[in-house]
Protein backbone atom coordinates (compact mmCIF):
# COMPACT_ATOMS: atom_id res chain seq x y z
CA UNK A 1 0.00 0.00 0.00
CA UNK A 2 1.72 3.47 -1.02
CA UNK A 3 2.09 5.67 1.69
CA UNK A 4 1.14 9.50 1.39
CA UNK A 5 3.73 11.32 3.24
CA UNK A 6 2.22 14.84 4.95
CA UNK A 7 3.49 17.93 6.89
CA UNK A 8 3.03 21.49 7.80
CA UNK A 9 1.12 21.38 10.25
CA UNK A 10 1.49 23.20 13.53
CA UNK A 11 0.38 25.54 15.82
CA UNK A 12 -1.04 28.93 14.69
CA UNK A 13 -2.40 32.19 15.94
CA UNK A 14 -5.68 33.44 14.65
CA UNK A 15 -4.93 35.24 10.83
CA UNK A 16 -1.99 33.44 10.65
CA UNK A 17 -1.04 31.41 7.46
CA UNK A 18 0.10 27.42 7.36
CA UNK A 19 1.04 25.55 3.87
CA UNK A 20 0.39 22.14 4.08
CA UNK A 21 2.84 19.26 1.92
CA UNK A 22 1.20 15.80 0.58
CA UNK A 23 3.83 13.42 -1.53
CA UNK A 24 2.45 11.02 -3.25
CA UNK A 25 5.02 8.79 -5.03
CA UNK A 26 2.56 7.05 -7.31
CA UNK A 27 2.67 6.48 -11.62
CA UNK A 28 -0.43 8.72 -12.23
CA UNK A 29 -0.18 11.42 -9.75
CA UNK A 30 -0.30 13.81 -12.73
CA UNK A 31 -4.11 12.10 -13.73
CA UNK A 32 -5.76 11.41 -9.99
CA UNK A 33 -7.66 14.00 -8.62
CA UNK A 34 -6.43 14.96 -4.71
CA UNK A 35 -7.82 16.73 -2.19
CA UNK A 36 -7.35 17.80 1.04
CA UNK A 37 -9.83 16.72 4.02
CA UNK A 38 -10.23 17.61 7.66
CA UNK A 39 -11.76 16.60 10.92
CA UNK A 40 -12.23 18.05 14.06
CA UNK A 41 -12.91 16.52 17.30
CA UNK A 42 -16.14 15.03 17.63
CA UNK A 43 -17.02 15.73 14.18
CA UNK A 44 -17.16 14.10 10.78
CA UNK A 45 -14.14 14.21 8.45
CA UNK A 46 -15.36 17.05 5.67
CA UNK A 47 -13.94 17.85 2.19
CA UNK A 48 -11.95 20.99 2.73
CA UNK A 49 -10.30 21.69 -1.03
CA UNK A 50 -10.32 19.46 -4.28
CA UNK A 51 -8.19 19.44 -7.56
CA UNK A 52 -8.91 17.10 -10.46
CA UNK A 53 -6.32 16.75 -13.07
CA UNK A 54 -7.94 18.72 -15.56
CA UNK A 55 -10.11 21.73 -14.15
CA UNK A 56 -11.16 24.41 -11.41
CA UNK A 57 -10.58 23.49 -8.33
CA UNK A 58 -13.55 23.71 -5.50
CA UNK A 59 -13.46 24.49 -1.88
CA UNK A 60 -16.26 24.45 0.83
CA UNK A 61 -17.76 27.62 1.27
CA UNK A 62 -16.15 28.42 4.81
CA UNK A 63 -12.43 28.66 2.99
CA UNK A 64 -13.09 30.03 0.26
CA UNK A 65 -10.69 33.16 -0.36
CA UNK A 66 -8.42 31.84 2.38
CA UNK A 67 -6.99 28.42 1.47
CA UNK A 68 -5.59 27.81 -2.09
CA UNK A 69 -4.83 23.97 -2.89
CA UNK A 70 -2.14 23.14 -5.14
CA UNK A 71 -0.23 20.68 -6.93
CA UNK A 72 3.18 20.15 -8.68
CA UNK A 73 2.69 16.94 -10.54
CA UNK A 74 6.66 16.60 -11.28
CA UNK A 75 7.38 16.37 -8.05
CA UNK A 76 4.29 14.43 -6.92
CA UNK A 77 2.95 16.89 -4.54
CA UNK A 78 0.02 18.54 -3.32
CA UNK A 79 -0.09 21.52 -1.49
CA UNK A 80 -2.84 23.43 0.73
CA UNK A 81 -2.04 26.96 1.51
CA UNK A 82 -3.77 28.48 4.38
CA UNK A 83 -3.97 32.07 5.22
CA UNK A 84 -6.27 34.05 7.71
CA UNK A 85 -6.69 31.20 9.85
CA UNK A 86 -9.35 30.76 12.71
CA UNK A 87 -10.16 29.12 15.27
CA UNK A 88 -12.53 27.05 13.65
CA UNK A 89 -10.00 25.73 11.21
CA UNK A 90 -8.59 23.86 13.92
CA UNK A 91 -8.25 20.38 13.08
CA UNK A 92 -6.38 17.07 11.62
CA UNK A 93 -5.76 17.67 7.34
CA UNK A 94 -5.82 14.84 5.32
CA UNK A 95 -4.46 14.56 2.12
CA UNK A 96 -6.25 11.81 -0.37
CA UNK A 97 -5.61 10.87 -4.18
CA UNK A 98 -8.16 9.30 -5.94
CA UNK A 99 -7.45 7.63 -9.33
CA UNK A 100 -9.74 5.49 -10.81
CA UNK A 101 -10.71 2.59 -8.04
CA UNK A 102 -7.68 3.42 -6.42
CA UNK A 103 -8.23 6.24 -3.07
CA UNK A 104 -5.05 6.67 -0.83
CA UNK A 105 -5.17 8.90 2.44
CA UNK A 106 -2.29 10.56 3.91
CA UNK A 107 -1.25 9.86 7.60
CA UNK A 108 -2.76 13.25 8.89
CA UNK A 109 -1.62 16.73 10.51
CA UNK A 110 -3.11 18.36 13.32
CA UNK A 111 -3.75 21.84 12.52
CA UNK A 112 -4.25 23.89 15.97
CA UNK A 113 -5.11 27.76 15.74
CA UNK A 114 -4.97 29.36 19.30
CA UNK A 115 -3.97 32.42 20.80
Amino acid sequence: QVQLVESGGGLVQPGGSLTLSCTAPINRFSLSTVAWYRQAPGSQRELVASSPNFGRANYRDSVKGRFAISRNNTLKTLYLQMDSLKSEDTAVYYCNVKYGSVVLWGQGTQVTVSS
